[in-house]
């Protein structure tokens, strides 16, 4: 049996995919389960974005393409990026990846080296932590707060940043909390950061979804952010496996080496079909998806609240509400067991997501129909005597 490397053993299991299992074998045996535990919006792609992959298929657009991706889909996403979160970039700057798990990977490839240590926020997302772990990093994870909004900020750069420091990867609005990192704790963040000779990668994979105040890309704070982006979740694109970065000037080459090596190229018909995306259409589509989402947000925040589930930071963004449970259970992970069981609402864990808070926070998502989402509260309710 080959030795597995040692970096194996730092990645944990995703809880919420076990969770999801133990979903699916209630369904299989005819139990009716509400699903709010994976981060996957209901919607599906776009009528046209179907149609341009149809076309491309019948084209025989099927090859690989230039490991930058296809040119008018970064001129696209340029385009997007200026009309849509209020900064010019040169399409030269945009690198189309195979996800935003795939542009993070390739980033972190690039960026950080054996040993050296990357701040983080926890809660954060498990994978970006474990693609630090993967790349041969350190994620070190900083304790935050609902003061902090669930995020880093030029504070814990000061407190926490070490020698063996090489920068930050944070998330805004973010995965499991759907908040926001102000422009002003933003722009302070990143100029700590740029003060130490560090870099800043910033996911934005939902800031299409933010619902409250300006939609404007870290991009604005110099050229020399890194941003993170993709099509799963804007764009209602999960399995197209499709996603970009923006990188500095001065890194296109490097990047480009690295794709080529590493992935050749994103998948080609998704890169054609996604093309689809950026017309007046399906931009229209888009945003009226987004009024949906934040609706049902606008339906359970009160909710939540009637029923004892605590919320110290309401989201404004993404699809999620982290919830503090401790009115109800002392372990949210066997929490999460017994409203699963015994209510057939499906929810995940706060441990997936880092050791603060682990055991009195559940995330809690509404990328599913109002009408599913009404029949969870009504489940919740009759269970917790609400």
């Amino acid at each position: 049996m080959p030795r597995l490397s040692s970096r194996v053993a730092r990645i944990s299991p995703f809880h919420a995919m076990e969770v999801a299992k133990h979903a699916a074998r209630l369904q299989a045996a005819g139990r009716d389960v509400i699903q709010m535990g994976i981060g996957e919006p209901d919607f599906t792609a776009a009528p046209a974005v179907v149609e341009s992959l149809e076309r491309a298929a019948r084209a025989g657009h099927t090859q690989y393409t230039a490991a930058l991706g296809l040119a008018p889909l970064r001129e696209a996403i340029a385009a997007f990026t200026a009309q849509r979160f209020g900064v010019p970039v040169d399409p030269a700057r945009v690198i189309v990846t195979a996800g935003a798990s795939g542009a993070l990977l390739l980033a972190c490839t690039a960026l950080v080296e054996n040993g050296a240590q990357v701040l983080m926020p926890d809660p954060t997302y498990p994978a970006n932590r474990h693609i630090v772990t993967a790349a041969g990093g350190t994620p070190r994870l900083i304790p935050t707060a609902p003061a902090d909004r669930f995020q880093l900020n030029a504070g814990h750069v000061r407190t926490h940043w070490t020698a063996q420091t090489a920068g930050v990867v944070i998330a805004s609005p973010g995965n499991p909390t759907g908040t926001s990192i102000a422009p002003g704790a933003l722009e302070e963040l990143v100029g700590e950061v740029r003060a130490r000779g560090g870099f800043a990668i910033v996911d934005e994979i939902y800031l299409g979804l933010r619902y409250e105040g300006e939609r404007r890309s870290a991009l604005a704070l110099g050229d020399d952010v890194i941003v993170v982006n993709s099509f799963s979740k804007y764009f209602q694109m999960t399995g197209w496996r499709l996603g970009w970065l923006v990188v500095p000037p001065g890194l296109v080459g490097a990047f480009e080496r690295l794709a080529q090596n590493l992935v050749i190229c994103a998948p080609t018909l998704s890169q054609h079909a996604a093309l689809a995306c950026f017309t007046p259409e399906s931009q229209a589509l888009f945003e009226s998806r987004r009024a949906v989402l934040r609706e049902r947000r606008d339906y359970l925040l009160p909710e939540f609240a009637r029923l004892g589930l605590d919320i110290p930071v309401a989201p404004d963004g993404a699809f999620y509400i982290y919830s503090d449970v401790r009115r109800h259970a002392a372990d949210s992970a066997a929490f999460a067991a017994r409203l699963l069981d015994e209510a057939g609402v499906c929810a995940v864990p706060g441990m997936d997501f880092g050791a603060a808070g682990a055991d009195r926070y559940l995330r809690f998502s509404y990328a599913t129909g109002l009408d599913r989402l009404q029949e969870a509260v009504h489940r919740l309710g009759r269970l917790l005597g609400a």
